[in-house]
């Protein structure tokens, strides 16, 4: 029974060691693939580091006036129209304030 035992732990062993080598090969692998992935997909882009920066920016921008447009709906329409009650007294006494003064 003792040679059982024996043989049993070293193939419980051998099976533990090819287990982690398989999931080390595996592992090169996968990033060895993902690295070629984006090499592929950087070339294929066309576009250099610099104009993708540019680009990332004008995203961002985008992000932040989406957000502003659309958090702030409500408010914004208050503000335009308080800016415009305040600007019509700065307006020259020879135009006319608003569009029913030129319609009549």
């Amino acid at each position: 029974m003792g040679e059982l035992a024996v043989i049993f732990g070293f193939i419980i062993l051998i099976s533990i060691i090819a287990f982690g080598w398989g999931g080390a090969i595996h592992k090169r692998d996968l990033d060895f693939k993902q690295r070629k992935l984006e090499l592929e997909a950087s070339k294929s882009s066309g576009i250099g580091p610099e104009a993708a920066r540019k680009i990332e920016m004008l995203e961002q921008r985008v992000r932040v006036l989406e957000r502003l447009a659309t958090d702030r709906g409500q408010d914004l329409a208050l503000q335009i129209e308080n800016l415009r009650n305040s600007a019509q007294p700065e307006i020259a006494p020879d135009y006319p304030a608003s569009r029913e003064e030129t319609r009549a």
